[in-house]
């Protein structure tokens, strides 16, 4: 099974869409969004919840008020102003250091596991979608995206699935980090501004970085040809390969607002500009296999 995740340098450059796109085009998958901070793949995949799992997280510190002197010993070492004055730990104000816990002369501070979302198993019309949704304010992001490309990982491997597609989180932080380390490539999603550029450097510094292979696709080229062509021309002299380009289109918004992805409707141009990106990430990994094989 090859891994193949879709993420972006910055948000609202389409990688959603892109992927809910390509997921349609490809055979035998499992999809996983680990996009955790915001999970809305199963939108467009209109995903029927099967099962779901509780997702445990960091620690959160708990002041237990009768065992409590009120010595202020928490309030003084608490660099996150998260205890009030009337010794009470605030929901979302504890980083769940740890610090007050271990520096409480009396041992009044429990510090036990948080409880900081779920795992949620769904059955969509092309295969098994894996996503995440985290408590607002809720920490460790980057430990629940990896939680849901290990289940989605575990699923394909027992279905025999050819492909573990991943919808990634933008940026360059945790979540993506444990999005991008170990798959066989990454389609680079951006667009034609200065923003999406200096973005999609880092992007491509930080994948270079875990030796992943990245491909790009430029969304909305045409609103911005001379920075499509910077762009591309980035990538290529970094490494990268090109896997197409996507004009503006309102058929994406169209399609958003049925919930399906913009290959469902068929006589849209850039449902064809897609299947030709699916074309040529699906060589990319063909070409791997074949390498492989050759090696052995």
């Amino acid at each position: 099974m090859k891994e193949v995740v879709i993420i972006s340098g910055k948000g609202g450059t389409g990688k959603t869409s892109m992927t809910a796109a390509l997921a349609s085009l490809a055979t035998n998958i499992v999809v996983a969004d680990c996009d955790v901070d915001g999970a809305d793949l199963h939108l467009l995949l209109d995903g029927e919840k099967k099962r779901a799992k509780p997702f445990l997280g960091g620690n959160v510190a708990v002041i237990r008020n009768d065992d409590c002197t009120g010595c202020g010993k928490c309030l003084e070492v608490c660099r996150f102003d998260a205890i009030t004055d009337d010794y009470h730990v605030k929901d979302v104000g504890c980083e769940g250091c740890g610090v007050c816990v271990h520096f409480c002369p009396v041992n009044a501070i429990d510090f036990p596991i948080a409880d900081c979302g779920e795992l949620i198993i769904s059955d969509c019309a092309y295969g098994t979608l894996v996503h995440g949704h985290l408590t607002p304010g809720a920490e460790n992001s980057g430990k629940l995206a990896s939680f849901v490309r290990e289940e989605a990982k575990a699923i394909g491997e027992e279905q025999g699935a050819d492909y573990l597609l991943i919808d990634g989180p933008p940026g360059i932080g945790c979540p993506v980090i444990a999005s991008i380390t170990g798959v066989d490539l990454v389609v680079a999603v951006t667009e034609p501004s200065i923003a999406a550029k200096h973005d999609l450097e880092r992007l491509i510094s930080l994948c270079a970085h875990f030796k992943v292979p990245v491909t790009l696709v430029v969304n909305k080229w045409d609103i911005n040809e001379d920075v499509t062509l910077e762009i591309e021309s980035y990538v290529t002299s970094h490494g990268g390969t090109l896997a197409g380009r996507v004009a503006w289109s309102r058929d994406f918004t169209n399609a958003q607002m049925e919930g399906k992805p913009v290959t469902s409707l068929p006589e849209s141009a850039c449902a064809a500009e897609v299947a030709k990106v699916w074309k040529a990430v699906s060589g990319l990994i063909q070409e791997q296999i074949i390498a492989e094989g050759k090696k052995l």
